[in-house]
């Protein structure tokens, strides 16, 4: 993972849920490329090449709640997305995430602010979201979540551990 992450925001509301992210007719599939080409098609069917124009996403509350699937970390990754920012995430979704290796932030103060298209700059040094020249702090992720990101994911850390 990078020291810091740069990119247009695409801002959603509250509850946004993983039948949104991904249908569960897809979950057939295990390929990034292939979830990214439905993921949040039930809002319209341009979506999934909408979001290919942004690189962070911001929401609500309650991000990823509903079922527990790890392809919604997944269809996100695969659009190109480099982190999720929100007020609030499902504690399932959160999990999912960073075993996928998906940067994920919890920033209820910066959601009011944000803007369709805004730049966004995550420091993670700094535990800080700077956008338009105004920081907003974010809990500062524990080493072995900061570790398990930088690899990729859970599955590249456990293979460190173990060899």
């Amino acid at each position: 993972m990078e020291a810091s992450i740069h990119g247009r925001a695409y801002k959603f509301g509250d509850n946004i849920n993983s039948d949104i992210i991904i249908p569960g007719r897809y979950l057939i599939y295990i390929d990034q490329q292939k979830l990214a080409e439905h993921a949040f098609e039930v809002l319209g069917p341009e979506f999934p090449a909408k979001l290919r124009d942004f690189q962070i996403l911001v929401a609500g509350r309650n991000f990823g709640c509903g079922s527990a699937r790890e392809q919604a970390a997944t269809a996100i990754q695969g659009l190109g997305i480099k982190a999720v920012i929100a007020c609030s995430f499902a504690r399932t979704f959160y999990r999912n995430a960073i075993n996928d290796g998906l940067p994920i932030f919890e920033c209820p103060d910066l959601y009011p602010a944000v803007e369709e298209g805004d730049e966004l700059t995550i420091d993670l040094a700094a535990s800080a979201i700077l956008h338009k020249g105004k920081a907003y702090g974010f809990p500062q992720l524990p080493e072995s979540v900061r570790k398990i990101l930088e690899l990729g994911g859970l599955a590249a850390y456990l293979k460190t551990q173990l060899s």
